[in-house]
């Protein structure tokens, strides 16, 4: 069962905690919350952030090329803006290939709005996602230390 929140401890300093909003994305959700209550999170870094854009990490070979061994997920877009602390699912060209990686928007970027997956907003430790290190990818990436779901 889903929790309410994500909590994803930075090597930044601290701690992201993320409403997870299964009223917009219950399949996306699920999907999270089993992945970090499995420990699939755990180091994992964020391969590509890109200033004024995006963090995105939730590859654990940390290319941006690889996901879980799970089955990629239908496509949940919904009307939920991409704005600063969004946290959407990153995805292939196909709408429904999204798996593990996703992304927080550090700007607004709403025209990914009904192209991405929103699963839900950052409530606190935006300031910790701001400080990790820019790059496609950074040269030393910032790391998911634990994610949990309560």
């Amino acid at each position: 069962m889903a929790g309410d929140t994500l909590t994803l401890s930075l090597d930044t300093g601290g701690d992201v905690v993320i409403r997870l909003r299964p009223d917009l994305a219950p399949n996306h959700v699920e999907r999270i919350s089993e992945l970090a209550s499995e420990g699939f999170y755990d180091g994992v870094v964020f391969h590509r952030v890109i200033d004024g854009f995006m963090a995105q990490g939730g590859d654990p070979t940390g290319t941006g090329t690889s996901g879980s061994s799970k089955p990629n997920l239908k496509q949940e877009f919904n009307s939920e803006p991409h704005v600063r602390g969004a946290c959407s699912m990153a995805r292939t060209m196909d709408p429904n290939s999204a798996n593990s990686q996703f992304f927080i928007c550090l700007d607004d970027a709403t025209f990914l709005d009904r192209q991405y997956t929103v699963w839900g907003v950052v409530e606190s430790g935006m300031e910790f996602v701001d400080k990790l290190p820019k790059g496609e990818p950074p040269r030393n990436p910032g790391k998911i230390l634990k994610a949990t779901v309560s």
